[in-house]
């Protein structure tokens, strides 16, 4: 008898090992917290300024997010998902007529006239003296009747 349990402990051990050893470090209760996971990892989000002068000369440059602070547009009073956003805007890495009509359209900036919205990537990573730097990078202004590109990210060919 009490071998079949030095069996099945062997056994179960032996199992949680071979599970174990293929998550390269990784305990699940903690993997799937981004907080335990990714921590130190750079980041990308994704907010929208609310843009009210388009002549600024720092218009499409990146800046650090202390900058744009006060012009972020609270999605959810308009509509939006800000989950469905920071994941749309981080993660699209080609960028073509239909994916940038697609975020136009979940604005509807055509229903609020006299507004500019700017679709920003927000960056965050530590740097060599361990401290966070946040840098908000501009990518699209939507205007009602006008979308507009980042020149310094998709210079016209």
């Amino acid at each position: 008898m009490l071998e079949k349990y030095k069996r099945i402990i062997g056994a179960v051990l032996l199992i949680n090992i071979l599970l174990v050893a293929t998550h390269e470090g990784e305990f699940w209760p903690f993997s799937i917290y981004p907080m335990f996971s990714q921590a130190g990892k750079p980041w990308s989000r994704g907010v929208v300024e609310d843009v009210r002068d388009t002549t600024r000369s720092d218009l499409w440059e990146t800046k650090p997010i202390e900058a744009i602070d006060n012009r972020i547009l609270p999605l959810e009073e308009y509509g939006i998902h800000e989950i469905d956003f920071a994941n749309y805007i981080s993660k699209t890495r080609s960028w073509n007529a239909e994916k940038i009509n697609g975020l136009r359209t979940t604005f509807q900036i055509d229903d609020y006239p006299g507004k500019m919205w700017m679709a920003t990537r927000v960056v965050g990573s530590i740097n060599e003296q361990d401290s966070v730097v946040i840098k908000a990078i501009p990518m699209f202004l939507f205007t009602p009747d006008s979308t507009y590109k980042n020149p310094n990210l998709f210079p016209n060919k």
